[in-house]
């Protein structure tokens, strides 16, 4: 069982060792999020089925950083890894989460990921009980959405005798001249962008879960400068899998999620949908004894594995808006409040907005190693992490908070 940080350290507990699982976009970010800014006791290993990823990663750093292989489907192989660790970071694909979640089990480690796109999430929700029995801590979803968003709303929500809504609406802007980008250019997973494209998205409405059209409902939004006036969609997220449960004491009626990708990958992938391309069912190319069976979303993603790695040595400039808005009652008054993360990225890196995604996780594991998330089981950003303490980490990573509230009038049900 892993101790609470906030008590004396054994030896062993002297030195904890934090793995992350990922070489990739987001993994990069938290590694070097730890890096930078965990403290020197902290034992740092990056971990991907890529081995040459992971060891090329961790040699970029100045700090000593351990690379190794790791098979995240392979259980036993994954706990093996983890074996004497402090805690698991999870940046990899979501269909991997219950794999390593297993693994961290065996291994006895804290856990926590980038989120499960609601399907996934309500699976790993089912281990709350296995991981509270041993003593461990699992946050589901802790990059920027789901995540940051998640605490956002508790710092409204907590103030609130009732909740009734909480609405997640992400927007952005990319001002960078001259970075070179594929056809369907995106620092995230394009298998991950392609799922939140095409899977109906699931809104909690009237009190209960229902499904709409992926990339539909969309609303203009105006946002403070530079971002301006965006038009978020519906997505496929894990906000939408939690925040409903997280609040039903309080009432809560409504719950969704939007985004707005960028003007030019959203035409993108509204044309690549249209054509089918992003269709998982087989289909028949050519004739008679010639005629194959092949899956357009295989071809897609193999079409663009061959696009060629563009350099850039440019900066990026880039800034995001994380904004959650929560309805309620506030000492008798029904109100509604807006809360910003406003994200420039990190220049002193050459990082860009992806940092609101890739830092929090290794927030999270640090706040667990301080005794400042110190509640057991498998729980959502809003249940772990307290806001005034998560709220203070990111500040000193460029993201600052800020809210408006707005009074609605006599105390109602909604707004």
């Amino acid at each position: 069982m892993i101790k609470s940080f906030a008590m004396k350290k054994s030896k062993a507990e002297a030195r904890p060792r934090v793995v992350v699982i990922g070489a990739g976009a987001m993994g990069s970010i938290t590694v070097r999020d730890l890096v930078e800014t965990a403290p020197p006791e902290f034992e740092i290993v990056v971990a991907d089925f890529n081995e040459k990823a992971a060891k090329a990663l961790a040699k970029s750093f100045k700090r000593k950083v351990e690379g190794v292989f790791v098979n995240a489907t392979d259980v036993n192989g994954t706990a093996k890894v983890l074996s004497g660790a402090f805690a698991v970071i999870t940046a990899v694909q979501h269909q991997f989460n219950l794999f390593i979640m297993q693994a961290a089990l065996k291994a006895g480690a804290h856990y926590c990921d980038l989120g499960g796109l609601f399907h996934y999430t309500r699976k790993q929700l089912k281990l709350h009980n296995q991981f509270k029995k041993a003593g461990l801590t699992a946050v589901l979803g802790i990059g920027a959405a789901p995540g940051v968003v998640n605490v956002l709303a508790r710092s409204a929500a907590d103030t609130m005798e009732k909740v009734y809504e909480v609405h997640v609406k992400v927007g952005n802007i990319d001002r960078t001249v001259g970075r070179p980008s594929n056809p369907l250019g995106t620092s995230y997973s394009i298998q991950t962008i392609l799922e939140e494209a095409t899977t109906p998205a699931a809104l909690f409405t009237n009190g209960k879960f229902t499904f709409v059209e992926a990339m539909s409902g969309s609303e203009e939004t105006h946002y403070p400068a530079p971002v301006g006036v965006r038009r978020p969609h519906y997505t496929i997220h894990s906000e939408v899998a939690t925040l409903p449960l997280s609040y039903k004491s309080k009432g809560i009626r409504e719950c969704s999620f939007r985004i707005a990708f960028g003007d030019e990958l959203e035409d993108r992938l509204r044309f690549v949908r249209a054509l089918g391309l992003t269709s998982e069912k087989p289909l028949k190319v050519g004739r008679g004894k010639d005629a194959v069976n092949v899956v357009p979303r295989q071809v897609l993603f193999a079409m663009l594995a061959q696009q060629p790695k563009l350099s850039w040595n440019g900066k990026p400039d880039e800034y995001e808006i994380l904004r959650v808005v929560v309805r309620g009652i506030r000492k008798g008054v029904a109100v509604e409040e807006t809360v910003d993360c406003h994200t420039p990225g990190i220049p002193a890196w050459n990082m860009g907005v992806d940092v609101d995604t890739g830092c929090p996780p290794s927030i999270a594991v640090q706040m667990m190693y301080r005794g400042e998330i110190s509640e057991r089981g498998v729980l959502p950003p809003e249940v772990a992490i307290p806001a005034d303490p998560f709220f203070r980490e990111l500040a000193k990573r460029r993201m600052t908070v800020k809210r408006e509230v707005r009074t609605l009038g006599a105390a109602r049900k909604s707004a």
